[in-house]
């Protein structure tokens, strides 16, 4: 366990993972939570896509009174935060939930914790929270990738546009309920982006340097598994029930294994990339990737080939850990060029004269996600990192 003696490991207390379930269960899981009044936080997307409607049917239908705060935007700013905290102290919801992408869950999960004394979102980054309550949290992801619907941290955008983590199991929604049919509209791009992004979530957990743990790891696997078989169909065909469901519940548990190990340089490179040119998170994980499993071979090739044998027991049958660690790689790469995302920097419009500063923030703001990677990075290999997939 890399030095782990001790272990604590959570997850939500309750999972369903059921084509329909928001239109069919919404309401009575409500209910069992003594509910009289919801907030819904979501953004202007989720709701011209119905779903919001079909949420607000189950809940009236259970005698609950809804309220809607659909402002969110990706990569939430504070203000976001704020806007939606005051709505749920102006009607007193007794329920949270957090309709959407990571956007609208991670919003959802601060806004739970209204009830304590705080004036706003900036006032509790850096504090610890003990003692601290929270409004019973549900969670709806509608894309396969975040796996925010398992996970206790909130990313949050400050003023000065640095992201700002809010870190613990206060936060940890109380259900997260999967359901497949959410995911059906989901275009092509972002169904490409969000799943490699859970892949990545995946990968990271089970070489992390500093926090791998069995737990995590079982998670980890399966979690894998089901996003690598079902890629390519729920990606080729969209409407594919089966698939998209698979991806989902794939992309949770995803999410459980992360959330109790870490990520690691992937998102360390890839979080400048959304900071500095907006590219959505998913996005840029998936154009790091290669560059970073790449120069990670030489410390984590028995992990990576570990991993690779579960997703690809035939391609790697009487391979050495190099070279099943290498197919497992070259696979991951090929699932970017081949999904339709661009897949090089400069497709983005992004320069080598750019990447001097995308270093400067992995190196001055994000080497704690280095800290847990399995090989250390300098600055010369990050650039020369950056400088690989333009």
């Amino acid at each position: 366990m890399n030095g782990v003696t001790g272990l604590e490991f959570y997850t939500n207390g309750h999972i369903i993972s059921e084509a329909g379930s928001m239109s069919q269960k919404l309401g009575t899981l409500a209910k069992q939570y003594n509910t009289s009044s919801a907030l819904i936080v979501t953004d202007a997307g989720i709701e011209e896509l119905g779903y919001v409607d079909i949420a607000i049917q189950s809940l009236e239908a259970s005698g609950i009174q809804v309220v809607v705060y659909r402002d969110v935007v990706a990569d939430p700013p504070t203000e976001v935060v704020n806007e939606a905290i005051a709505l749920a102290r102006q009607h007193q919801s007794d329920l949270i939930i957090g309709l959407g992408g990571g956007s609208s869950i991670d919003t959802a999960k601060i806004v739970a914790l209204y009830p304590n004394d705080f004036e706003c979102i900036t006032d509790i980054l850096d504090m610890s929270l003990e003692g601290f309550n929270k409004r019973p949290l549900f969670a709806i992801p509608t894309t396969a990738g975040t796996g925010a619907e398992a996970t206790f941290v909130s990313v949050i955008t400050a003023k000065d546009g640095s992201k700002k983590a809010i870190y613990t199991p206060k936060i940890l929604p109380d259900v997260a309920l999967l359901d497949a049919t959410l995911t059906l509209k989901l275009p092509r791009h972002i169904t490409a982006a969000t799943a490699l992004d859970a892949m990545v979530h995946c990968i990271e957990a089970y070489t992390s340097r500093t926090k791998k743990n069995p737990m995590s790891d079982a998670f980890a696997i399966k979690g894998l598994q089901m996003l690598w078989n079902n890629f390519e169909r729920a990606l080729n065909h969209g409407d594919d029930i089966d698939a998209r469901s698979e991806m989902l519940l794939g992309s949770t548990l995803a999410g459980i294994a992360f959330v109790n190990s870490s990520v690691a340089a992937v998102h360390g490179l890839s979080y400048p990339l959304s900071i500095t040119f907006h590219i959505p998170h998913g996005h840029a994980n998936a154009l790091v990737m290669g560059a970073v499993f790449s120069f990670n071979l030489s410390k984590a090739a028995p992990l990576y080939a570990e991993l690779a044998r579960a997703v690809m027991p035939t391609q790697t049958a009487n391979k050495n850990d190099t070279q099943a660690a290498t197919l497992f790689i070259e696979q991951l790469k090929y699932f970017l060029t081949s999904s339709g995302l661009q897949y090089r920097l400069r497709d983005l419009n992004i320069t080598k004269s750019d990447v001097p500063a995308l270093v400067d923030i992995v190196i001055d703001t994000y080497a704690r996600l280095i800290a847990t990677n399995p090989k250390g990075m300098t600055r010369a290999e990050v650039t020369s990192m950056y400088e690989e997939i333009l």
